[in-house]
């Protein structure tokens, strides 16, 4: 049986993911939300709030249970946030402890836990995939905490393999940014002002011209790239 874990999976891409991978029936998934939004008989759900980081910690026992028929494993660090939309002295600190709770420090724990859970067992492949985004690599107006997690998130991928090729584990750990898929995020931000926001009319224009990836085509565009074998030297962030 092939594992997935995914965090995220009641929508949106993380939704779209799970279904995709159901389509294959030598797979199982491990949804986890706050919400179960589909059924199906090789899908279970765990249900967390990511960006309670005391019930995270409570519950890492529950996800990353032995799993003894694995012929792989693969944890999808998929949700996130962008958080409220403005400047920085203009926004509550509260935000930027909910951002960086959910953007970095519950992926790195369930990273952590996985590694630690299922890094030994040699000879099935073991992946993380961790959901960035460009916007870790460029300053955007208004998106601050969001900018600056997804950048934290591409350094914690790197190390994390790097550490895992000294280890000769044969874990592989990816920082992919998926594009611009519509999703409820990409509603949230063509509700910014433009003096909070100056990208605004890029993004409503995306919209407008259908330009916006649908998550169905990202799923699979993403699970495309997964099966594909290892290319020496590949950078561990990628773009599709």
């Amino acid at each position: 049986m092939h594992y997935y874990l995914i965090t995220g999976a009641s929508q949106g891409l993380g939704r779209a993911l799970a279904e995709a991978i159901l389509q294959r029936p030598d797979t199982q998934v491990l949804g986890i939300s706050r919400h179960a939004t589909i059924e199906h008989e090789r899908y279970q759900h765990q249900p967390l709030d990511l960006s309670d980081i005391e019930a995270v910690e409570h519950n890492l026992g529950k996800i990353f249970l032995p799993r003894l028929d694995a012929q792989s494993l693969t944890l999808i660090n998929n949700a996130g946030t962008l958080g409220e939309i403005g400047y920085v002295g203009e926004l509550p600190n509260e935000h930027f402890q909910f951002v960086f709770d959910l953007n970095v420090v519950a992926p790195a724990m369930l990273m952590n836990t996985f590694l630690s859970a299922y890094g030994g067992l040699g000879g099935i492949p073991r992946t993380v995939l961790n959901i960035t985004s460009g916007a870790a690599q460029r300053p955007v107006d208004g998106w601050a905490a969001y900018c600056a997690s997804k950048a934290a998130l591409n350094a914690l991928s790197e190390t994390a393999q790097k550490e895992q090729d000294l280890r000769g584990s044969g874990v592989r750990v990816w920082a992919l940014a998926p594009g611009v898929v519509d999703t409820d995020m990409q509603a949230h931000i063509r509700t910014a002002e433009a003096t909070q926001f100056s990208e605004h009319a890029k993004f409503a224009k995306l919209h407008a011209e259908g330009a916006l990836r649908s998550s169905t085509e990202a799923a699979a565009t993403i699970l495309e790239w997964l099966a594909e074998p290892v290319q020496p030297g590949a950078s561990v962030l990628t773009r599709i």
